[in-house]
Formats: structure tokens, C-alpha cells, sequence
């Protein structure tokens, strides 16, 4: 929702329920139109909606072929917006996505995550506080497990050397979607919260 209000207490008057109907993916294309080669990458990384804004503008267009936000990681079976903000849950807002491998790389993807977030402090971006913020990669292959491995092990190395990663990366589990006006929410709502540790850091390429 639009507001003149400062950005953090946006957030903190978020909508837990509304009637708004949008479409979850903008180009209209149906999941049987994915290649059978498709795959699921699934990211916490703080306040989905910056992180889902964040991929779709960078990768629409370019292997990632839908993304939709929701929760995971937690306990409890059809978790609510409402019911993951309290903490007790223990889901994550995150981001799923499905990528084509054959265009864009999962390590692509990987890399991409740790740029646009701050992976060194835990259950926190910004000023968004709480286990529901935390940094994560939830693999959905060992050959995806690996990849985080790798990748993070570098970024650790070479990108985040003045903080220790805090980033779990655990096995996908039970994807509940986010309630419907979550998804796309910046793309319907331009002058929606956006957190401000949700950048992309001009890093090196990884060695």
C-alpha cells in the first residue's frame, strides 16, 4: 500500500487480509508450460516482498519462469501471515521460485541471494526482526545441497570476510503459499515497504 509514512512503520501497518486478487504470474503463462527440465530454487532472505521484487527484475526474461512467495521451514500446517509475523511458527518468509537450469544456473541464482541481502546477522534485515527474517537456502536435490555448500563456503571467503554467515541451509519441506495480496506486492504496489538492506552489492566475480 502507498503511504507517506517512513518505510519501517509501513511494514509495521502491513495488511494482514484484503480482498485484492492479482495475478501470480504477470505474463499469464501456465505451470504446463515449463520445461520438463524445470527446477525449484526456495530462499529466505528478510521481507519477501523486496526479495521476490529483486529476482523478478532481475531474472524475468532470463530462465526464471515463475516466483511466488510464501512460507517454510516452520511447524505448523497452513501457517497465516498473522500467525508467521508472531514468531512462533517458525516459517520463513521466503521466495520460491522455478528457474529453467538450461538458462540460468542455480549457483547464478545462489550468488544472486547473497548479494541482494546481508547473510551475517541473524533473524534480522534492516529492521525487520524475528526467526520469520532469517537468512536461508532450503535445497531441493543433494546436488543442490552441494551447490549452496560450495557457493556459500566462497562467498564467506571472498564477499561477507568482515561477518560470519548466518544463512541455514536446510532441506525443503512443506511450501505453504503467502496470502494473495503478498504476492507481486511491489510490482502492484510501487511505494511499498521496502527493506533497506535489499540491494544488489557490487562484489567480485567469485573465484
Amino acid at each position: 500500500m502507498a503511504s507517506t509514512m517512513p518505510n519501517f512503520l509501513n511494514r509495521l501497518f502491513r495488511p494482514f487480509t484484503t480482498s485484492t486478487r492479482m495475478s501470480l504470474n504477470p505474463e499469464g503463462r501456465s505451470t504446463a508450460d515449463f520445461p520438463p527440465n524445470a527446477q525449484k530454487c526456495t530462499l529466505a532472505a528478510g521481507c519477501f516482498w523486496g526479495v521476490e521484487h529483486l529476482f523478478r527484475k532481475t531474472f524475468d526474461g532470463k530462465g526464471l519462469l515463475d516466483a511466488r512467495v510464501g512460507y517454510i521451514g516452520g511447524d505448523s500446517s497452513s501457517p497465516s501471515y498473522r500467525a508467521v509475523c508472531s514468531g512462533r511458527t517458525g516459517h520463513a518468509e521466503s521466495l520460491q521460485m522455478t528457474f529453467d537450469p538450461s538458462t540460468l544456473s542455480y549457483a547464478t541464482l545462489l550468488e544472486f541471494f547473497y548479494k541482494m541481502h546481508d547473510p551475517t546477522t541473524p533473524n534480522r534485515q534492516g529492521m525487520d526482526t524475528g526467526t520469520q527474517y532469517r537468512s536461508a537456502i532450503f535445497y531441493h536435490s543433494p546436488e543442490q545441497k552441494e551447490e549452496a555448500e560450495s557457493v556459500t563456503k566462497k562467498v564467506q571467503e571472498q564477499w561477507w570476510k568482515q561477518g560470519k554467515i548466518s544463512t541455514e541451509i536446510l532441506e525443503a519441506g512443506q511450501w505453504w503459499d503467502a496470502e494473495d495480496y503478498h504476492q507481486l506486492y511491489l510490482h502492484n504496489n510501487p511505494g511499498g515497504y521496502e527493506c533497506p538492506a535489499h540491494f544488489v552489492r557490487k562484489f567480485p566475480d567469485l573465484m
